[in-house]
């Protein structure tokens, strides 16, 4: 095995600068660093990757904070799958490895023991809420100068470094669309208003229907917890009121997929009896019967500008506080929203 020893002797320098050149560490000539790694590849030398994280006091881990929700497929859910591939591959491209720890909303939030114990040099928070005592955690963090990224959440008042997506855009899309088939009763099935894209997805609704001169109707509001479940049990709610409804706007594709069943175990079906659009223009929504159409949010690309911003502040002695990346959602007309019987009774 070639030594360090041996890679200074050929450069004609100390062991100290080899160790500099491999871990990053002080101002350095270029034409020195350059000698000290031409020696290296002679003499096919490999620093110890235990030992330079030692000397970086870095671990070479990003962190990816996930959720822990019982009898839920985390990873097979699109939303998780997708960030989580974008992460994984900047993460590739820039020489880490990934770390993940599942938090229980019955967990102390602490993210700190992450970083303290030198698992991490930075994390990408998935799946936070607002609440206090994430904001607490959060806060602490950001006090303490560790690195770390926001995705698809965002705490009023506070600023933090975040990647979302234009869900206000998305939504207001989704239901213009609906308003330009020809739809009026207009129903919205929304996730927890923990959730900031809840808020954002509501936002944009009821920005669409008050354009178009409608009032808001709060019986025509349903609130659900994103899984699939909760679609098909509010679809015995949605029921009850068919006659109301026209159509429906889902925030996110499981919900509406499930809705899509339960409505259609009583006879309803989409794209015929009424119109619905999903949101993530996740694959199940294109082998959904009928395809559905919803809204394309960039998970993959979101994953992977979290975690190229987050590793950047690395070492930095900051953390991009305040910066916020918003991409583009699209919509994806199928034909759940193209019915051909359209009621215009109202």
């Amino acid at each position: 095995m070639v030594t360090r020893k041996e890679v200074a002797e050929l450069a004609k320098v100390s062991e100290a600068t080899v160790s500099r050149v491999f871990n990053g560490l002080g101002p350095m000539k270029p034409a020195t660093k350059v000698r000290v790694l031409e020696a290296a590849k002679v003499l096919g030398y490999h620093p110890n990757a235990i030992a330079q994280s030692f000397a970086r006091r870095r671990s070479g881990n990003l962190g990816v904070v996930l959720p822990y929700m019982p009898k839920v497929h985390l990873f097979s859910a699109y939303y998780f799958a997708e960030i989580l591939s974008g992460i994984g591959e900047q993460v590739r491209e820039q020489g880490y490895d990934l770390l993940l720890s599942l938090l229980t909303p019955d967990d102390d939030l602490d993210y700190g023991r992450l970083y303290r114990s030198q698992k991490v040099d930075a994390c990408v928070i998935l799946g936070a809420r607002d609440t206090e005592s994430q904001r607490r955690s959060l806060l602490e963090l950001q006090e303490q100068g560790m690195p770390f990224c926001l995705v698809n959440q965002r705490f009023e008042g506070l600023s933090f470094l975040e990647v979302d997506a234009d869900h206000v855009a998305g939504s207001y899309q989704a239901v213009r669309h609906l308003l330009d088939e020809g739809y009026r009763k207009i129903a919205f099935l929304n996730g927890s208003p923990q959730y900031t894209n809840s808020l954002d997805r509501l936002q944009g609704y009821q920005k669409a229907m008050l354009e178009a001169g409608l009032t808001i109707d709060p019986s025509l509001q349903f609130e659900g917890n994103y899984s699939r479940t909760s679609g098909y049990e509010i679809a015995a709610k949605l029921w009850e009121i068919r006659d109301q409804v026209e159509a429906v706007f889902a925030a996110n594709d499981r919900m509406a997929i499930g809705l899509m069943q339960g409505l259609r175990e009583r006879g309803w079906i989409a794209g015929r009896d009424y119109a619905v659009i999903g949101c993530d223009d996740s694959d199940a929504a294109k082998l959904s019967d009928p395809p559905l159409s919803s809204i394309k949010v960039p998970f993959f690309e979101m994953g992977k500008g979290a975690a190229r911003a987050v590793l950047a502040s690395v070492g930095q002695g900051n953390n991009e506080v305040g910066l916020q990346v918003k991409l583009p959602t699209e919509l994806k007309i199928r034909q759940s929203s193209k019915s051909g019987i359209v009621r215009t009774d109202s």
